[in-house]
């Protein structure tokens, strides 16, 4: 099991009560984690920034696993060319905000879900108000410089980040918990000049749910984290290699945490 303890910010515990009906609905799950990690999920606030390929597979799972309430953060509009891969937008959906296509389909799959949306760009003037009050931070981003941004937020205010990336068939996932592991910073020191890459919709699929099962793990407390580890996914050759990482001891965003 991980070492690494949770920072879950305190909500009164009758608001984490399991009902009957979510005992009924979560029944598979709560074999594995029992109805306190159905609880701790009822409890847990997550942020999910970006409400594309990656966000569409993360938020989905996240939802239909009963995480209490989730926050959507994007500024986009819905396009013809983001049907091949950001399944939770449908062709009726072409240009609608993002974020309200999102809540649309995230309300129908679990109404015991708060879900609520914020239809504008991160950047550094208000990043630390949008992940406020957050348990964990969801990057379903596809740039770095808004990565970078949320990497520095979540440093500074102890908030796991789970970093997940897609280029073609490949992939990349890891776990970040401030001031134990290595940060996105220290994993890519330079910054990747923005660019319009290629993708195929199932790898934001394989990606995005190692991320929300990382997520469900942190919450409930079990199993191993993919911390100071760099999983890489091969679609083309069907492959799963994973990279040891280690913390810059001369980062510009972690340098100054304590272990």
């Amino acid at each position: 099991m991980s070492t690494i303890r949770r920072m879950m910010r305190d909500v009164p515990g009758d608001a984490a009560a399991v009902g009957e009906a979510e005992l009924a609905r979560y029944a598979r799950q709560i074999k594995i984690f029992g109805e306190e990690g159905q609880k701790k999920l009822k409890k847990a606030k997550i942020t999910i920034a970006g409400a594309g390929g990656l966000g569409s597979a993360s938020a989905a799972y996240l939802t239909v696993a009963g995480v209490g309430r989730i926050r959507i953060v994007d500024d986009d509009v819905v396009e013809l060319s983001n049907l091949n891969r950001q399944i939770l937008h449908w062709e009726k959906d072409i240009g609608k905000k993002k974020t309200e296509s999102f809540e649309e389909k995230l309300s129908q799959m679990n109404s015991e879900v708060e879900v609520t949306v914020l239809s504008q760009r991160i950047d550094e003037d208000n990043v630390a108000e949008i992940v406020k009050d957050s348990d964990a931070i969801v990057d379903a981003m596809d740039n770095f410089q808004t990565r970078y941004i949320l990497n520095r937020v979540a440093l500074q205010k102890e908030i796991p980040f789970f970093h997940g990336g897609v280029y073609g068939f490949e992939g990349q996932v890891t776990t970040i918990i401030p001031g134990k592991t290595a940060c996105l910073r220290c994993i890519f020191p330079e910054e990747q000049p923005p660019e319009t890459f290629p993708v195929i919709g199932a790898t934001c699929g394989v990606i995005g749910c190692i991320q929300a099962t990382e997520v469900v793990k942190y919450i409930v407390g079990v199993g191993e984290l993919l911390t100071n580890r760099l999983l890489v996914w091969d679609g083309m050759d069907t492959r799963m290699e994973e990279f040891v990482v280690e913390r810059n001891p001369t980062c510009e965003d972690c340098a100054g945490l304590i272990s």
